[in-house]
């Protein structure tokens, strides 16, 4: 695994740009080092998180919208308030219902994001 610098201690919010990630999605890489990583999600209604998997421990919030939510052939609706764990290697996605946010933790550090840093 490549080894990372860690973010900053202090990090505002004004000095971090938006990546568009999908139609609909974007997202801004909060905080990192090497085993841990946050971020925040915006979804518009309608944009979709496509089914995917990998091999992070993932736990996400929902601050605020309300998400149609799929981890291993399961779907709910969640809302304001509610959170989800997705363990390693297991098929998740997301349809959003109502314009909102995310904070989704991973555990270790998404290199994936890591691209263009």
């Amino acid at each position: 695994m490549k080894t990372f610098k860690p973010s900053k201690e202090f990090l505002f919010d004004d000095d971090i740009q938006w990546e568009t990630i999908g139609i609909g999605v974007k997202r801004k890489i909060l905080a990192y080092d090497n085993q841990i990583m946050l971020v925040r999600v915006h979804f518009e209604e309608g944009g979709i998180g496509p089914v995917h998997n990998h091999y992070h421990s993932q736990v996400t919030y929902v601050v605020s919208g309300e998400f149609e939510l799929t981890i291993d052939q399961e779907t709910r609706l969640l809302k304001e308030g509610d959170a989800f764990y997705i363990p390693p290697h297991v098929d998740h996605g997301a349809v959003c219902k109502k314009e909102g946010f995310l904070i989704d933790v991973f555990s270790p550090i998404r290199e994936d994001f890591m691209i263009d840093r």
